[in-house]
Parts: structure tokens; sequence; C-alpha cells
């Protein structure tokens, strides 16, 4: 069994019997709890996690392409009738 483990908030290693973190001074009131095991992670939140929900633009909308085009051969067949 190892004699250290792994500080959560700097991943240094840290004697079993050590109060603080050799190198960042974390101890089980800031760095170690349960609460903060995963602060090191640099997980994003929740706000920063994209939109799963999928949006459509307006030209990637058929109905809307479908009007243009026929605006268009309308615009064009006038054009040439004139």
């Amino acid at each position: 069994m190892a004699d250290y483990f792994t500080c959560p908030n700097c991943g240094a290693e840290v004697p079993l019997k050590s109060l603080a973190c050799p190198e960042c001074g974390s101890d089980r009131n800031t760095g170690w709890s349960d609460d903060t095991i995963y602060d090191g992670l640099d997980l994003p939140e929740e706000e920063d996690t994209p939109n799963l929900q999928t949006s459509t633009s307006l030209f990637q909308n058929r109905y809307f392409i479908s009007i243009v085009a026929i605006i268009s051969l309308i615009i064009f067949l006038l054009m040439y009738l004139l």
C-alpha cells in the first residue's frame, strides 16, 4: 500500500499522515473534503456545457429555401418576358 495520496487540489504526492499538502497548502477543510474532491479536474460548469437542443438556421429550413427558389424563378421569368 502506498505511503502517500494525491492531493485533489494540485495533484502533488502528500504523505498519509500529513496535515496539509506540501505544494499548495490545502488541508481537510479546504481541499481534501468530499465536496472538493473534483475541484482540480477543470470539469465544465453547467452553464459552460453546450446546449444539446438543435436549432435550425433560417437557411437550413426547407420551407424557406423552397419559397426563395419559387420567388427567384418568378422574378427570372418576369424579367425574361418583359
